[in-house]
């Protein structure tokens, strides 16, 4: 694994990189807040600023690259406010200096959705469900799916095996994921067999961009197959009477155009477990790459693991509880 994947993407890099495929740059160049992969804003001469995604070496082939590109333009295509990358010499994916693969995108604008604000909910529901009417016309044939697999069992047997866990705390991090993993997997079965289709796959705040005009998603790197629910789950909060009425707001702008399979409520926290899960190894495995333990100087302390066994233990009584609704 080469642990510092981007020491060679300096600022003449990108610039060059993005100079080599005719796009005049003028210099300007701003990073943004972006960790699995490098993400600049960059000035071009005579036009508007672009966005540049340098992708992280080895973590998506060009084939499951590609699938998120043409997801996106699939999208875009049919009027759903999703931001499909730019197409430059007939390709949306580009090989720059020293071998980095990079998209382009258009810059879009915006702040984050204000969600108590009246109608915001069901506005972002109408276009999930725009987006997953469209997600479940076909499947991705080359992206992974979000299971039990993937996004615990996987995961947790990596940061086990590494010894990541302190020693102090390996027993009990066993135990807790056991139990966790065993609470996912009740979840699933009591959900049934429900469909997994095309999702944005990582539908938090920081990817959703509201302008005068509604909202935008952006960022579809972990766009994956799985449950309709991974992509309204995160945007539930507070006391439990609290997501109830979100979500209400959700569906209800949701299913003017994607019917809602309520089974699947069983999985909101189970999801939310795999994600708990994953984000732990996920930092644990990018630990080598000098970026993390500077933007997350909390990570890989004994606290940090005490926490997070603690968190995975109200998780497993929160997958115990009924679902927000009677299914």
């Amino acid at each position: 694994m080469n642990t510092t994947p981007y020491a060679t993407l300096t600022p003449d890099t990108v610039l060059d990189s993005l100079d080599a495929v005719g796009l005049a740059t003028s210099g300007h160049l701003l990073t943004l807040n972006s960790f699995e992969n490098r993400v600049f804003q960059v000035g071009i001469d005579d036009g508007a600023p672009l966005i540049a995604k340098f992708y992280r070496p080895g973590r998506w082939s060009d084939a499951q690259i590609f699938e998120e590109h043409a997801f996106t333009a699939e999208l875009a295509a049919l009027e759903i406010p999703a931001v499909p990358p730019l197409e430059i010499n007939g390709s949306t994916l580009n090989t720059g200096i020293d071998g980095f693969r990079f998209a382009v995108f258009p810059r879009q604008g915006g702040r984050a959705p204000e969600l108590d604000r009246e109608g915001t909910l069901e506005w972002l529901g109408r276009f999930l469900g725009r987006i997953h009417a469209v997600g479940s016309t076909r499947p991705f044939e080359h992206r992974p799916a979000l299971t039990l697999a993937s996004f615990g069992e996987t995961p947790s047997r990596w940061l086990i095996d590494t010894g990541f866990i302190p020693l102090e705390l390996k027993t009990a991090y066993q135990q807790v994921i056991a139990d966790a993993l065993a609470g996912v997997a009740q979840a699933f079965e009591r959900a049934g067999n429900v469909k997994a289709i095309r999702l944005h796959g990582d539908c938090h705040l920081g990817n959703v961009l509201w302008t005068d005009g509604g909202p935008h998603f952006v960022d579809f790197d972990d766009a994956r197959s799985g449950p309709a629910v991974q992509d309204l789950w995160m945007l539930l909060s507070g006391e439990r009477h609290e997501r109830i009425s979100q979500l209400a707001d959700l569906l209800a702008g949701y299913e003017d155009f994607c019917d809602f399979d309520a089974r699947e409520l069983h999985l909101v926290e189970a999801m939310r477990t795999l994600r708990q899960i994953h984000y732990a190894s996920w930092l644990a495995q990018r630990w080598d790459d000098p970026a993390f333990p500077a933007a997350f100087p909390w990570f890989n302390t004994m606290n940090y693991w005490q926490e997070h066994i603690y968190a995975l233990r109200e998780q497993i009584e929160a997958m115990a509880e009924p679902p927000l609704w009677p299914v």
